[in-house]
């Protein structure tokens, strides 16, 4: 029996379909719903769509899609989604108000043991839950695109939530087969967001200043710092590397990045002429209409590939 037998997914777009999907694989009754119909209506075969290309990379063993449909109950009205659930993940649009509204709503509709987890990728979980009862009950469960694929998931309590709320929402992420990563102060970002704006700021402005082509940074990046990283982690790396030689490259490059606030001059140029990356055909990269479907797959099956490695290479 899993930690949570029935589990409401309320938002059901980028991240919320493959989330409800990670829940009905690991055998867990889904209960789904977005106001957009065509979510909706869409749902069982994204999710189909899905499974087969994860089973055709070897990212999960051969699983009867249809059983695992079954267990997705797409719901057209919000408060039948959340009828004798057990766990609710709101998945909906990113927007504070929107989100403190869908919570308030929840309160009275599930019962007094249901735990309320949100995606959000920008609020702290005490905001979103100020002023509610069932605060002791609420937490982030920060989930990486596509979610059906990232093993990691960054599990964010605020003040009030309770050592049994975080306890049994670790328990839980493990059965579904996710790696839980708990972070233990609310800081803006989290963790990895706050690393990957870092590391964006500083690429940018070395491609901005023509240091580096995007192209160039790829594969160095890819064949260097992310290999490393993948492999044991960037601070087993510092361990292997040794400190001592870490400090003074440290104190060497630390004046020398860029630590300003202000939006990297390149991004503000390609923001502008709305070259804003696979969405409208044209970042650093191009990617013609006829081909952004064919791009968007490759790209999955890439992260699967990586996925499974990193499965295996804990398993070893």
């Amino acid at each position: 029996m899993m930690e949570f037998e029935t589990i409401a997914v309320i938002g059901l777009g980028t991240m919320g379909h493959g989330i409800a999907q990670t829940v009905a694989l690991a055998g867990g009754q889904v209960r789904a719903f977005d106001i957009n119909a065509k979510d909706v209506q869409d749902l069982h075969s994204r999710v189909s769509r899905n499974l087969a290309v994860m089973v055709e990379e070897e990212t999960i063993p051969e699983v009867n899609i249809e059983e695992v449909l079954s267990r997705i109950i797409c719901c057209h009205d919000e408060m039948d989604a959340l009828t004798g659930v057990d766990f609710v993940v709101e998945a909906i649009a990113e927007e504070l108000q929107l989100k403190q509204a869908f919570f308030s709503r929840c309160e009275a509709a599930v019962s007094s043991k249901t735990i309320l987890a949100s995606n959000t990728s920008s609020f702290p979980m005490s905001k979103i839950a100020e002023g509610l009862e069932t605060s002791s009950r609420m937490l982030n469960t920060h989930w990486f695109n596509p979610p059906h694929v990232i093993p990691v998931v960054e599990v964010i309590p605020c003040a009030q939530t309770s050592p049994e709320t975080i306890n049994r929402t670790i328990r839980f992420l493990k059965e579904l087969g996710k790696h839980p990563v708990r972070i233990n102060q609310e800081v803006p970002g989290f963790v990895l967001n706050r690393l990957q704006i870092a590391l964006f700021r500083e690429m940018l402005d070395l491609v901005g200043r023509d240091v580096i082509s995007a192209e160039d940074l790829d594969i160095a990046v890819r064949g260097s710092l992310g290999l490393r990283w993948a492999a044991v982690g960037p601070m087993r790396v510092g361990d292997f590397g040794g400190w001592d030689i870490l400090s003074k490259v440290y104190e060497v490059l630390a004046t020398e990045l860029r630590s300003d606030a202000r939006l990297p001059e390149v991004l503000e140029q390609m923001r502008s002429q709305g070259e804003l990356g696979l969405k409208t055909g044209q970042g650093f990269f191009e990617f013609p209409a006829e081909q952004q479907e064919r791009i968007a797959a490759e790209k999955d099956r890439k992260f699967m590939a990586w996925a499974k490695l990193l499965r295996d290479s804990y398993d070893a």
